[in-house]
């Protein structure tokens, strides 16, 4: 009987956590939109927040929201009136028009993924680079070809997305932060700047990235 049990809680621990698990990253979030997870408390979604697997999020009139999800490569862009419930393939439909929805490169979603920690890491102040090797000299020896590649997909995703998302430059921007690139890094933010002036969280990336530049 007990070992019944133990295995019951332990499917339910299971569930539980799948339920929770990050499968998205919020884009673009225009108006007053919402989200209330599968457990906790609602609230307002932010930018560049994640998207956990059942997150409902609701869509006043002419409220917009685009989230990428992560094991789908893709992204959903949400206009109000609309509600839906967020899933790592594709998003449940509850009210409201569908998404409109546009497909990323496969190698793409694994960077985006990493955007709510590099935001989190230039809040808190950064990384110091170990060695003698300086961040620029590090890329020039060793991962030229890897950033050549990220360019060619950063590319391919602009030209695909609208001239307003963000996503080519937060691709690319993930990219650049693996090989410490600041003086490029510095260009990609203030490109997505000038495409979302008014969003404080890249004027926070901003301000740290130009504090990194030597």
């Amino acid at each position: 009987m007990r070992t019944v049990l133990v295995a019951v809680l332990f499917a339910a621990s299971g569930a539980a956590l799948a339920q929770s698990a990050d499968v998205g990253l919020v884009n673009l979030v225009s108006g007053d939109v919402t989200y209330a997870p599968a457990s906790g408390a609602p609230g307002k979604v932010q930018p560049f927040m994640r998207v956990r697997d059942g997150d409902r999020f609701d869509l006043p009139a002419g409220a917009q929201l685009r989230i990428i999800l992560f094991a789908a490569a893709r992204q959903e862009r949400w206009t109000g009136p609309a509600s839906f419930r967020a899933s790592a393939k594709a998003s449940e439909p509850l009210a409201g028009k569908p998404a409109e929805v546009t497909n990323l490169p496969a190698t793409a979603p694994q960077r985006i993924a990493r955007v709510p920690d590099l935001l989190t890491n230039a809040k808190l102040g950064g990384i110091q680079v170990r060695g003698g090797i300086s961040p620029r000299q590090q890329a020039s020896l060793d991962q030229q070809g890897a950033v050549r590649e990220a360019r060619k997909v950063y590319e391919q995703i602009r030209a695909q997305f609208p001239s307003d998302d963000i996503t080519p430059e937060l691709y690319l921007y993930s990219a650049l932060h693996e090989y410490l690139l600041y003086d490029e890094m510095k260009i990609v933010v203030a490109d997505m700047l000038r495409k979302q002036p008014e969003n404080d969280e890249l004027r926070k990336l901003e301000s740290w990235v130009r504090s990194r530049v030597r």
